[in-house]
């Protein structure tokens, strides 16, 4: 079947997961985004099934937290966290839009992608920690697929800062109505899972990510007139944070 293709592509792309690999023709590259979010449904499983298993065998909070925050990198190979950095040089350097974009394409690493990474891992393992509850757990594995659904649709709603890399290419060869459709039914699905889970944690959750999404804009808009594929994957990364302290938060005092 010919979707089997986009769904390998979107799995080769955006994860470690071995897939059959597939030439990248117009067809399987028009429908590979509504895929996406896929991944985060493999990490959210992986996260609840963690969650479980330290639970039944009473491994402490530490390599529970620990390895917990591992499992999206494992499986992403870092890819989002490679925008994170590139992102956070980029917009730490109060340069000009052009010089901005330069930074964002440069492999080497800088002092603030670093800072802003330890400062991420500290506040993300801090909030993994006091998630105790499988459900509340199961909160933040749909925010797995939520923050990449969301990603999906500005990448085929937002500008791009340039007319290139493959941000651009993705953009432009999206079938968008299609993709636009798929995307907003996968957020709508895990945004009612989460409210079932917990409609008051679940607001919260939701507000967040909400909030991230609109910040992404505006600050990539600003900074650098669009996005990239590395403000994206910023984006991601930074949702992904929002929704663990609205779980952490919320489960605590709501």
């Amino acid at each position: 079947m010919w979707i089997i293709k986009p769904i390998c592509i979107a799995f080769s792309i955006y994860s470690k997961i071995p897939v059959p690999q597939f030439e990248w023709k117009d067809k399987e590259m028009k429908y590979m985004l509504c895929f996406f979010p896929w991944i985060g449904v493999v990490i959210g499983i992986m996260t609840v099934g963690w969650g479980y298993l330290c639970g039944q065998f009473e491994i402490g909070n530490l390599c529970y937290s620990l390895v917990g925050t591992a499992i999206p990198l494992v499986i992403t190979g870092g890819f989002h966290i490679d925008g994170y950095m590139d992102t956070m040089d980029a917009f730490h350097s109060y340069q000009e839009k052009e010089k901005k974009l330069e930074i964002l394409k440069d492999p080497h690493l800088g002092a603030f992608s670093v800072i802003m990474l330890v400062l991420y891992y500290l506040i993300y393992i801090g909030m993994y920690s006091e998630i105790s509850d499988i459900k509340l757990l199961a909160m933040v594995g749909m925010g797995f697929v939520i923050s990449r659904a969301l990603s999906g649709i500005s990448v085929v709603t937002f500008q791009s800062a340039k007319k290139e890399g493959l941000l651009y290419l993705f953009a432009d060869r999206a079938h968008e109505k299609v993709v636009k459709t798929t995307l907003y039914l996968q957020l709508l699905v895990s945004s009612l899972m989460i409210l079932w889970l917990s409609v008051r944690v679940g607001i919260l959750v939701l507000i967040l990510a909400g909030g991230s999404f609109i910040y992404y804009m505006n600050r990539s808009y600003k900074e650098i007139g669009g996005i990239t594929g590395d403000t994206a994957g910023f984006f991601v990364t930074i949702c992904e944070l929002m929704v663990i302290v609205a779980v952490a938060i919320g489960g605590r005092h709501l």
